[in-house]
């Protein structure tokens, strides 16, 4: 792997545990404010909602500049987003309003995570050849799945009675007031640590034309790019399993989260600390399916079914062994099949489309689903359905539809027995479209 790559790397670790902590943080802040249940889902709903709205403009923008660059100056919306939080106390809003400011606040993060992923994943496609894609991918879904692992213990722990309280001796002038507020600045820092490392990354030498500017013919030309890859043979099926993959992991997170509060008894801090578990489990699945070559990534649909049914195992779940055991099993299932799934679908766009295009319709796609099945927790909450009943509709949910893909794949091949030998070939970028 070159230099260029492991600067990268730790360009998104930082980001990402930023990103992570902070999700924590933003929930203790609306818990402090006294918001409703359903507001916490909310809060996921918020970030996604910029990476669905931006999808036709961010992939144009990170193919306009050295990515590099790009990954910089969106990281730098991160901060004031970060920063914004603090907005919540000083407008003199009524409680009841100030979670909308917090929202708000998020959601300007993930206007920048949202212009951000683009620029992060597509440079990938700039410095490794085909052959390395599924390596490259497992490297760094593990290690953003270790900066999820870290950001969720480390938003925990900010807001934990010991740390805040340290945190909040030494405020240094900042007239902090609570342990969310704490938690904040110092996630303002980790940010600041991600943005010297994208400052470090080179220019890769790739130069794309000149990129459309017009708002109305970028959005033409991205309702173009979603058509192409969903027309892909290869990239429909890699495109559905990471759009399902990604909207069920993030209502995970919030299922989790209520799941340790109702079932298990425990506070946000400790409950932030199952999602993290959930990842070792995924990093193991990770690392596992670095070993899988790019032709044979069409092999691990089954584990999404698999995912799906050990889910629904949780109502049983009580004491500490089986939680443990049973969310590492849901995160290794996850880890070992999106990876290749993920590296498939970014090949398959770098020969159709740009990296950066590819990835933005990669990003609309996944974060619209997080949309739909966040906005579908939310209401599940809304109407005080109890948490294990919400988990057995969703475990069924992922199964079901994860049957339902695989079929699909089923139909292509029989319609074009030859489809597996394409994968990694940059001479069929159209083929694959023709019924």
């Amino acid at each position: 792997m070159k230099r260029g790559f492991y600067l990268i790397m730790a360009a998104q670790f930082f980001s990402s545990l930023a990103d992570n902590a902070l999700f924590i943080a933003a929930i203790a802040l609306i818990q402090q404010l006294d918001g409703p249940d359903w507001m916490t889902p909310m809060i996921k709903w918020s970030f996604a909602l910029a990476y669905v709205l931006l999808a036709a403009f961010v992939g144009a923008f990170a193919d306009s500049f050295p990515k590099g660059k790009v990954m910089f100056a969106t990281n730098a919306v991160k901060i004031i987003g970060c920063l914004t939080m603090f907005g919540h106390a000083s407008l003199g809003l009524p409680a009841e309003h100030q979670v909308y400011t917090v929202l708000g606040a998020y959601a300007l993060v993930g206007i920048g995570a949202a212009a951000y992923s683009p620029a992060k994943y597509g440079i990938i496609t700039e410095l490794l050849p085909p052959e390395q894609l599924v390596k490259g991918n497992s490297w760094i879904e593990g290690l953003t799945v270790v900066s999820i692992i870290l950001g969720v213990v480390l938003g925990g722990a900010l807001i934990s009675p010991k740390v805040s309280s340290w945190l909040l001796s030494f405020e240094a002038g900042l007239d902090l007031q609570t342990p969310a507020e704490a938690a904040i600045v110092v996630i303002a820092v980790v940010y600041f640590i991600a943005a010297i490392f994208n400052l470090l990354i080179p220019h890769t030498g790739v130069d794309y034309p000149q990129q459309q500017r017009n708002p109305v013919k970028l959005m033409t030309a991205f309702g173009c790019f979603v058509a192409t890859l969903w027309r892909d043979k290869l990239g429909q099926i890699s495109l559905a399993v990471t759009t399902l993959f990604w909207g069920a992991g993030a209502t995970l997170q919030l299922i989790v989260i209520e799941w340790g509060r109702v079932q298990l008894g425990l506070p946000l801090n400790k409950a932030s600390i199952l999602m993290g578990v959930a990842s070792v489990g995924t990093i193991l699945g990770a690392m596992l399916a670095g070993r899988v070559p790019l032709h044979k990534a069409l092999c691990v649909l089954p584990m999404g079914v698999a995912m799906g049914l050990v889910v629904m195992l949780m109502p049983l779940a009580h004491s500490s062994w089986s939680v443990y055991t049973l969310l590492i099993a849901i995160g290794g299932l996850g880890g070992f099949f999106v990876v290749p799934m993920n590296a498939l679908l970014q090949h398959r766009g770098h020969v159709l489309l740009s990296a950066g295009h590819s990835i933005a319709v990669q990003n609309f796609n996944e974060q619209l689903n997080i949309l739909l099945m966040v906005a579908v927790y939310s209401l599940m909450l809304g109407m005080h359905l109890h948490i294990n009943t919400i988990i057995i509709i969703f475990g069924t949910l992922v199964a079901a539809l994860m049957v339902i893909i695989m079929a699909w794949n089923r139909h292509n091949h029989r319609k074009h027995p030859g489809l597996d030998h394409v994968i990694g070939s940059h001479a069929h970028g159209t083929a694959l479209q023709q019924e």
